[in-house]
């Protein structure tokens, strides 16, 4: 009698999981993105913080948080430490107190020119053409898997 031993499907390298990949690539900017905040005194989530407020000033927190993909109990001590520095003012809306509304100071708009000379793009190795495809892609997969979400979609 001959004994036939199915084989084993080959088990998954840690390398082969997409998400292992967005995980890592995502350290790999924290680190590269270290040498500049630290010139900003920044960490980055403050920095993406100041960069939303860039884009529209005096807004809801709720409105942020939405934006930057982070809960109420982590952003509210990224903005308490962005007053602390001068960068950020928060104050209850006048049209609604139950909303807080958060803007820049001169001084978080004055930090913009200094950041603004400051990209990753280079150390990317991406092409000026490849750069915004990938960045869409990988949007494009944040929003998809975020469809899948009970509740967030």
């Amino acid at each position: 009698m001959e004994v036939s031993i199915m084989s084993k499907p080959e088990t998954p390298r840690l390398s082969d999981f997409l998400c292992f990949a967005v995980y890592s690539a995502n350290l790999a900017f924290g680190k590269a993105y270290k040498p500049i905040l630290d010139k900003l005194g920044l960490t980055y989530t403050q920095y993406v913080t100041i960069i939303a407020l860039w884009e529209e000033d005096n807004q809801t927190v709720s409105g942020l948080g939405e934006k930057l993909f982070l809960e109420s109990n982590t952003l509210t001590p990224i903005l308490k430490k962005l007053e602390a520095m001068g960068y950020v003012h928060r104050a209850r809306d006048a049209a609604d107190e139950r909303q807080v509304r958060v803007g820049l100071t001169d001084a978080g708009r004055a930090l913009r020119e200094s950041a603004l000379h400051m990209s990753l793009r280079d150390a990317t190795g991406l092409t000026k053409e490849e750069f915004p495809v990938l960045q869409k892609s990988v949007a494009q997969l944040r929003d998809n898997l975020l469809k899948t979400v009970p509740g967030k979609g």
